[in-house]
């Protein structure tokens, strides 16, 4: 039997580049795609809806927009393809690995894609624009599947222990926020480059840069991570949904995607807002979006070693729950700001708390639940795992995106408010949910079933 070399921290952060690179051109797409392709220019920021005259606007059906729907089309396809990928990866039986021959595959397409979804070719067809932008999200959504689920189902397969769990979360939670901060950037870069390339040009070549950065970003692991050396893993034999039925069948793991799939619907209308609340609630220019996160992230981060050596001590579901009501406050605040900054800096400062945990433990509690599977059946379906709680999840941000482009079809500052308070009220059913989670009996199991202190 080969010898499999030591897992260390050093792996674990050059593994987390990965999240950077993804989360970078996540963060493009859900960030600044709404706020371009919707909406209306003012004085104050001439780059809103810059895009928006090149596809259809109106209500077609309830309120409901064409780009609306076309969003959440492209996350239930995203969401429906999680577990196919997901089974596709659990049983390869590439001689380089499950997982590193997707990374390796799919990271310049799915960089590539990103820069499309910004450069569509303008025609004075609108319906033709409508069309082309339907494939290319679906294309993109479908690539970043085919990179994330085989990168998370190495999140439970290189945390061998439960602290190299806790730790690899923490990592690529680090990351995550960054490379989705830098992702707010985006309107300072373009305002730096429209003198060159001008106002639309400016914000396609920002997001070409940006791309580019992430798809380094995504590769240097990709080809550093030998797999086989780390890893000793038999492809799985279960097909694709008869795997994500088995999944869903745990009762555990339920609980968890129930709270889980109410908390991204929330944080989804959040984010999907952002952009809007910091223009059109407290009335501040968009460029200062960059400095709030980087301001959130800053704080948050300095939060990670608390919240990992917190994780150890009490548990990760205290802290969780934790969590989940301080994004309520955000939340409610969100609902009730008036114009400002200052405003804008009392969200950051108080999001930086839940972003710091939730931003590392739930990939822990999944990665908990997936290993437990593995000591019990000695079938490894990390993967589908991984891409279970996606699928669920993404399913939930589907919905917010139709109901946030529908609720804010006016423009009116209480429409805004309105999806900040119901990700307020969908937060507080979410962290209610959590309580049912039971993380002492998964971590009691997985010690016996080890035979050890160690799990």
């Amino acid at each position: 039997m080969k010898q499999l070399k030591p897992i260390t921290n050093k792996l674990l952060w050059i593994f987390a580049l990965g999240q950077f690179g993804w989360s970078l051109l996540s963060g493009i797409v859900s960030n600044w795609m709404v706020y371009y392709y919707t909406g209306s220019p003012d004085a104050q920021n001439p780059n809103t809806g810059l895009f928006a005259s090149g596809i259809t606007q109106e209500p077609i059906l309830f309120k409901l927009t064409l780009f609306g729907l076309v969003l959440a089309a492209g996350r239930i396809f995203d969401a429906i393809t999680d577990p196919l990928i997901a089974g596709w990866s659990d049983r390869c039986s590439n001689k380089k690995g499950r997982r590193i021959p997707f990374l390796r595959t799919m990271a310049i397409p799915f960089s590539l894609c990103t820069i499309g979804l910004f450069a569509l070719p303008q025609t004075s067809v609108i319906a033709a624009n409508d069309v082309s932008l339907f494939v290319l999200l679906m294309v993109f959504y479908l690539f970043m599947t085919m990179f994330c689920t085989p990168y998370n189902a190495l999140i439970a397969e290189l945390g061998d222990t439960q602290q190299h769990r806790i730790n690899v979360s923490t990592y690529i939670s680090f990351t995550f926020i960054v490379g989705q901060s830098i992702s707010f950037l985006l309107p300072n870069l373009a305002g730096a480059l429209t003198g060159v390339a001008g106002q639309k040009g400016a914000i396609r070549l920002s997001v070409a840069i940006m791309s580019a950065i992430a798809c380094i970003a995504m590769l240097i692991p990709a080809f550093y991570i030998n797999e086989k050396d780390y890893i000793d893993s038999t492809p799985s034999d279960t097909k694709p949904f008869k795997s994500l039925a088995q999944t869903f069948s745990n009762v555990q793991f339920r609980h968890f995607v129930y709270s889980d799939v109410i908390y991204f619907f929330a944080l989804t209308l959040f984010q999907t807002g952002l952009a809007f609340y910091e223009t059109k609630l407290m009335e501040i220019e968009d460029t200062w979006t960059f400095v709030l996160t980087a301001t959130m992230t800053a704080i948050s981060v300095m939060l990670y070693p608390l919240v990992n050596l917190l994780a150890k001590k009490i548990g990760k579901k205290t802290l969780i729950i934790i969590g989940f009501f301080t994004y309520c406050c955000v939340f409610a605040i969100t609902v009730f700001c008036g114009k400002g900054l200052h405003w804008g800096f009392i969200i950051a400062v108080t999001a930086a708390i839940p972003m710091a945990i939730l931003g590392i433990l739930p990939q822990a509690c999944v990665a908990d639940v997936a290993e437990l599977t593995r000591l019990e059946t000695g079938e490894d379906r990390s993967g589908m795992f991984f891409a279970a709680r996606t699928f669920a999840f993404k399913m939930g941000q589907a919905l917010a995106m139709v109901i946030f482009t529908s609720v804010t079809v006016s423009q009116t500052k209480q429409s805004y408010r309105l999806t900040a308070l119901v990700a307020f009220i969908c937060c507080f059913i979410g962290a209610c949910i959590f309580f049912t989670f039971n993380e002492k009996q998964i971590l009691g199991k997985i010690k016996e079933l080890k035979g050890s202190d160690e799990i």
